[in-house]
């Protein structure tokens, strides 16, 4: 069933944070790639995610990327001559959600294997619980968005405003998120700005876009000075905000993962899926 977090109201906490997320996590850093290879990283990710385990991706774009949400449509918003001409590649995320820009951000995604009685919500909230206490601990005065008015999956793009439970600082959204669950498997992945070029999308709309609002940047706060010492200390800081009796270890790709990950990126890279809508 699919959910797209910048579409999302009502949140409900049906269990305690601790009893959704396991204790087992492995961390994987990656390096940036194209939109095609880093979907088809996380849809594999997704495709083998098992009760007990999360994984923690951190990634990032090899070149300014669209993503669409899996079920937005696009069609008279968007095409292949106007993405180009405004110097974009575009994507069809596996998640819900609307357009976003993939450019100068950290991405980070998390797949796990949830229990069935654990509600995708409550691991839509226990993620952001890890984000928030993660930026908190590095002196970003970030706070968790109340309830919005619902937003059409084909409205305005992502971060036009914050969803609730989405991370913003003065209001502006500094996080944006999606999520899609797929039977006990679950993947959340989102954008974390390092500068705010969302008002790109403008460029690359084949409709008059109202301007989009400023977003929230991690190079604007306080003590971040480069991008560099922002990813080794959000991930320094994600560590620490990860339950206290969390297992990490390094991340190791399995064959058998890269197989699925090769399965998955014929799809990603296929334009019949990436404009079916």
């Amino acid at each position: 069933m699919p959910y797209g977090v910048c579409s999302l109201s009502n949140l409900t906490r049906m269990l305690p944070r601790r009893a959704v997320l396991p204790t087992t996590w492995s961390v994987w850093p990656c390096e940036p790639a194209d939109g095609p290879t880093n979907m088809a990283i996380d849809a594999a990710l997704l495709a083998q995610a098992v009760p007990g385990v999360a994984v923690w991706r951190w990634y990032g774009w090899s070149a300014p990327t669209v993503s669409f949400g899996r079920n937005e449509r696009v069609a008279g918003r968007f095409s292949p001559d106007s993405l180009a001409k405004a110097g974009l590649t575009a994507v069809r995320r596996p998640t819900g959600g609307r357009a976003l820009l993939h450019a100068r951000e950290i991405t980070y995604s998390v797949t796990v294997g949830l229990a069935s009685e654990a509600g995708w919500r409550d691991a839509y909230d226990a993620v952001n619980h890890i984000l928030h206490g993660a930026l908190r601990h590095m002196g970003v005065d970030v706070q968790r968005a109340g309830a919005q008015p619902p937003v059409a999956p084909d409205g305005p793009v992502c971060f036009d405003l914050p969803a609730e439970g989405e991370l913003v600082v003065e209001g502006r959204k500094l996080v944006g998120s999606a999520v899609w669950r797929q039977g006990t498997r679950y993947l959340q992945h989102g954008s974390i700005l390092l500068h705010d070029d969302q008002a790109m999308l403008a460029t690359a709309s084949m409709q008059p876009m109202d301007p989009i609002p400023p977003a929230a940047a991690l190079l604007q706060m306080p003590g971040i000075k480069d991008a560099e010492t922002a990813r080794a200390t959000l991930d320094a800081a994600v560590r620490h905000a990860l339950p206290r009796d969390a297992i990490v270890t390094a991340f190791t790709a399995s064959a058998s993962l890269l197989e699925e990950i090769d399965v998955q990126h014929r799809v990603f890279t296929n334009a019949d899926q990436l404009w079916r809508r």
